[in-house]
């Protein structure tokens, strides 16, 4: 009896032994963290026109510096030229085709529209007039968000558009280019076509009055000046 009581015992630990152990009720998951919303994209600054500078001779090519630093000489020979026949008519402009007539300060005119013409002096080659005077046309001035002002005239068959850039306290340095006709109706860029770059300097001669100067430019004459008012 005593052997058969061990054997029932024995059995009894080993089936124990070989029983699960009970298992602890699982844990409530914990709340999800919840995350912050993501920010909205920043919008991406306007990228700078013509390289994105403000030093204009690393724009232009050495050729077309040349002609800004020749800007005195430009004057001299192309109202010596049309004096002789035009001399009233250079008069009749005020300080406009004066050479030395740039005044300080104010040299950015106000974003917006403008009326413009444009007179070329001297003949740049035989068959050119020495002074020719254009009716008025529509110019505009824009500020872009990257810090660009440009320059467009947007009528008549010769426009042009281009960067103003600082320079002294008496001018600014434009460095542009145009475009032909009443079928192109793009721009091109400086550098693109050589034969329609243009460069010049832009000075104000009077109470919202400037002017566009272009010294040697590519086509019909030794000067050529854009005058713009409000």
């Amino acid at each position: 009896m005593i052997i058969r009581a061990l054997l029932l015992a024995a059995a009894a630990l080993t089936l124990a032994a070989c029983s699960p152990a009970p298992t602890e009720p699982a844990k409530p998951a914990a709340p999800a963290t919840p995350t912050a919303p993501a920010e909205p994209a920043r919008p991406v600054p306007a990228a700078g026109e013509q390289g994105g500078t403000d030093l204009w001779r690393t724009v232009a090519t050495p050729e077309d510096q040349g002609r800004v630093d020749r800007l005195a000489e430009a004057w001299s020979a192309a109202l010596r030229e049309a004096s002789h026949q035009h001399g009233a008519e250079i008069d009749g402009t005020g300080m406009l085709l004066v050479p030395d007539a740039a005044l300080p300060g104010n040299l950015q005119p106000a974003p917006g529209k403008y009326r413009c013409r444009t007179i070329k002096i001297g003949a740049k080659g035989e068959g050119n007039l020495t002074y020719a005077a254009y009716g008025w046309f529509s110019c505009t001035i824009e500020l872009t968000p990257g810090g660009d002002l440009i320059l467009t005239k947007t009528g008549g068959s010769q426009r042009t558009r281009g960067l103003l850039y600082p320079d002294t306290d008496k001018r600014l340095v434009f460095v542009g280019a145009q475009a032909w006709g009443a079928d192109e109706t793009e721009y091109p860029a400086y550098g693109q076509r050589a034969e329609r770059d243009q460069v010049g300097v832009f000075e104000r001669v009077g109470t919202d009055r400037w002017r566009l100067t272009l010294p040697w430019p590519k086509q019909e004459a030794k000067l050529e000046v854009l005058e713009l008012k409000r």
